[in-house]
């Protein structure tokens, strides 16, 4: 069994939409960065490139490249996914945990478990959303960001 972990964090702007886990909330502010600045989906790339040793979303999807701007997590993933297959692992199972004061993420964590179980090819048991706010500490607590962290587990097919 391999391991990986990751985080992200994005700040949030005017004229953006908010996306987390592939899912749009009706919100006033969005994540700011080169691509969809997707937290839930970035730091899963990340926990997922870290298990199988591959590096980090950084160094596979360069806020230097055009290719990537406006990209959408779902690309993102669909590609560590590939490198994963390339790498001859697969996904046991993710857990993530959303840092945000606002919005409200409750009522979109199932919709997020759904993309994130397709996207990757296993079952929505084997895929967890969480969130907390920060009580009012630090950049997230004060409205300013939304961060993510999530671990991820892979099987080696040898």
């Amino acid at each position: 069994m391999l391991f990986g972990i990751g985080y992200d964090i994005h700040r949030l702007a005017k004229d953006r939409n908010l996306v987390l886990g592939g899912v749009e909330f009706d919100y006033p502010l969005g994540l700011l960065g080169h691509s969809d600045a997707d937290v839930v989906i970035h730091a899963l790339c990340d926990a997922l490139l870290g298990a199988a040793a591959l590096g980090d979303i950084g160094e596979h999807f360069p806020d230097t490249d055009a290719a990537w701007k406006g990209a959408a997590g779902k690309t993102l993933l669909s590609r560590v996914v590939k490198l994963l297959k390339e790498r001859r692992c697969r996904v046991n199972n993710v857990d993530v945990v959303i840092l945000a004061e606002k919005p409200r993420i409750g009522a979109k964590k199932l919709e997020m478990k759904k993309n994130i179980a397709e996207w990757l090819g296993i079952d929505m048991n084997r895929v967890n959303i969480k969130a907390t706010t920060m009580e009012g500490v630090d950049a997230v607590g004060r409205g300013e960001a939304i961060a993510a962290q999530a671990i991820a587990s892979l099987c080696e097919d040898v």
